[in-house]
């Protein structure tokens, strides 16, 4: 176990059961006197918790915060197979599963927890906000909410019947006994059959895999087919009464700006809107981060408690 102390908290590396897989991330602790509220969080499709989630998850233990950012099952330090399969409705659970063993911890106050998102885990929260009141506060930030509309729009469309046979292709084959068959995260070509054809995912995920010396540049195949069945602004309405902030891209073709926003109609109160600046990516140390991480503070020092520490 590895342990990280600077003046304002301590970060130390953890793992918990989630039904049998062992899941592992870091934990922060302020300094002071505890139980204190606490915040969990992971990342999005296909990317791990160096990639951009020590920033956020020290300005939330300077605010006086406890928080969990972990990585989720079949990728970076975590357990789990097949590997680099993305199912998001497991992912989902296993934050559920984080909520419980922040709850079995001494330092922890098991009434005063929330939940960050991004991306793909911006979807998950959404959804764990209306299916578990354990949590008392949801920060999703530029979230998919509808996967079948952003693979309509990231994948040309005369390319989409190729994509549902390699999907039963690969159905096909792992009945026979073989292994999954992957594709790339990203490539430079943007003609190339890859997950992110986008040039701003690209540039991303080079950049931040190069603090991940873990991440892969690789995901299945069906977790492409399963991105297609999840929905999370189906629960969207469901979040109420617990506080619900949504952060939005102004210029985000990944989640597409239009989506959540139109999903924000049919949230209920409490609720916040913010738009970031800068597309997709921009909340992860670009010009987005500032504005992403300031209003997630202030939103969970309203709802879980005031601040115990700076």
């Amino acid at each position: 176990m590895t342990t990280t102390e600077r003046n304002t908290f301590m970060r130390t590396d953890i793992e918990f059961n989630a039904h049998g897989t062992t899941l592992r991330g870091w934990f922060y602790v302020p300094e002071g006197n505890g139980p204190f509220p606490a915040i969990v969080m992971a990342h999005g499709f296909a990317a791990l918790k160096e990639m951009g989630l020590a920033p956020y998850a020290e300005r939330f233990v300077e605010a006086g915060f406890a928080v969990l950012a972990f990585d989720h099952r079949n990728f970076g330090a975590s357990d789990g197979t097949p590997r680099f399969e993305i199912d998001p409705w497991q992912q989902m659970t296993d934050y559920r599963h984080a909520v419980t063993y922040l709850q079995q911890r001494n330092d922890v106050d098991s009434d005063r927890i929330g939940a960050w998102g991004t991306s793909y885990s911006g979807g998950h929260v959404i959804i764990l906000g209306a299916i578990d009141k354990r949590v008392k506060a949801i920060s999703s930030q530029v979230p998919v909410v509808s996967g079948y509309s952003a693979i309509q729009r990231l994948v040309r469309q005369d390319l989409f019947p190729d994509q549902r046979t390699a999907w039963e292709a690969d159905r096909a084959a792992r009945f026979a006994g073989a292994e999954p068959a992957t594709v790339p995260v990203i490539d430079p070509d943007p003609m190339a059959n890859v997950a992110f054809p986008t040039a701003d995912s690209f540039e991303w995920f080079s950049s931040a895999a190069k603090d991940a010396p873990l991440w892969e540049n690789t995901v299945t195949v069906a977790s492409l087919e399963k991105l297609t069945e999840y929905e999370p602004r189906a629960y969207i309405g469901r979040i109420s009464p617990t506080p619900f902030l949504l952060m939005v891209g102004h210029d985000d073709t990944v989640a597409s700006s239009d989506l959540p926003l139109s999903a924000y109609e049919q949230a209920l109160e409490p609720k916040q809107l913010a738009i970031l600046p800068g597309g997709h990516y921009a909340p992860y140390g670009g010009v987005a981060f500032e504005p992403a991480v300031t209003t997630a503070r202030d939103f969970f020092l309203e709802h879980l408690g005031q601040e115990t520490t700076r």
